[in-house]
């Protein structure tokens, strides 16, 4: 699609609210809570930002970008656009739905992982669902929405900040029902530490629903590894700053993925010999104990070579 920006509007130094509409003035397509758009940033390829729905209806797509000055430069791009400009986006996609259902849900996010959360509490406070929806980030000046989400959700919302009233997950998952569902989004240390205390708290693994909110990390130590492809015997080399999708695109061949971070499990593979070295948030502890499959996007290898189902 090509969109309009119409509007633009800093929430804080960082984080800038940008709403845009069709470029022929049609009907955008309609999309469910979680969903989001992936732009065509010409400097660095697609990027993906989470649609925003609040309570008041809008006929318009409304995402958030935050800046991130040490980034590859498509927060950056997306700052400069000037009301007016167009860009091309795909349709929504949704890899981070919300489940139907009466039971109560859990939303945690961090940073800017509240975007996807708010179409989440608006459509839950419609359904009349009960929902709690909780909100850290590491300083007042990172926490976009905060009073607005307060406007909408009343005390459903709690707002931290981590030098001042820190989120204290192991008591809020262990205050859950056992039939809470679990929406969790942000960094992946906040993830990482919510999910451990999920699962510590008895909330089954099947009920923890993640979406990231930062792009993979290299490691320190991190070297060069091989794969092969199982169907054509194909053996690529994947060099240390290299994920294995970069590897399979470099050698001009077409692979399924989508946020390259990890949580949405379009990439997966089946793992016929090798150890993989799992990256992701997606797989529960059993699948990565079985090593048989695994998330070719931010995903290593411990053996020298991976054997996969390609």
């Amino acid at each position: 699609m090509k969109l309009i920006l119409e509007q633009a509007e800093a929430v804080n130094d960082l984080i800038r609210v940008m709403t845009f509409r069709s470029a022929t003035d049609s009907a955008l397509p309609g999309y469910t809570a979680g969903a989001h758009l992936q732009f065509d940033i010409a400097s660095v390829g697609q990027r993906s930002y989470s649609l925003i729905d609040w309570p008041t209806a809008s006929d318009r797509y409304e995402i958030a970008v935050q800046k991130e000055v040490a980034g590859e430069g498509g927060s950056q791009t997306m700052h400069a656009l000037s009301v007016g400009d167009a860009i091309e986006a795909t349709e929504p996609q949704n890899n981070f739905p919300l489940i139907d259902g009466d039971g109560p849900v859990l939303l945690v996010a961090g940073g800017i992982g509240i975007t996807p959360l708010i179409s989440m509490a608006t459509h839950l406070q419609k359904q009349d669902r009960p929902f709690q929806l909780h909100y850290t980030a590491r300083e007042v000046s990172r926490m976009g929405f905060a009073e607005i989400l307060k406007q909408n959700f009343n005390d459903a919302v709690s707002l931290y900040v981590d030098d001042k009233n820190p989120l204290q997950l192991t008591r809020l998952m262990s205050s859950q029902a056992p039939d809470t569902l679990v929406y969790l989004c942000g960094p992946r240390g906040m993830i990482d530490a919510a999910r451990s205390a999920a699962l510590e708290a008895g909330i089954s693994e099947e009920a923890i629903h993640i979406e990231l909110f930062t792009k993979a990390q290299a490691h320190e130590g991190d070297t060069d590894f091989e794969v092969e492809i199982s169907s054509t015997g194909q053996v690529l080399n994947v060099a240390a700053d290299q994920s294995i999708i970069e590897a399979l695109e470099a050698a001009g061949l077409d692979v399924l993925y989508d946020c390259q971070r990890g949580d949405c499990g379009i990439c997966q593979c089946d793992v016929i010999t090798g150890i993989p070295d799992h990256r992701d948030v997606v797989l529960s502890e059993a699948e990565r104990a079985s090593g048989s499959v695994m998330q070719i996007c931010v995903s290593r290898a411990k053996s020298a070579r991976l054997v996969l189902d390609i």
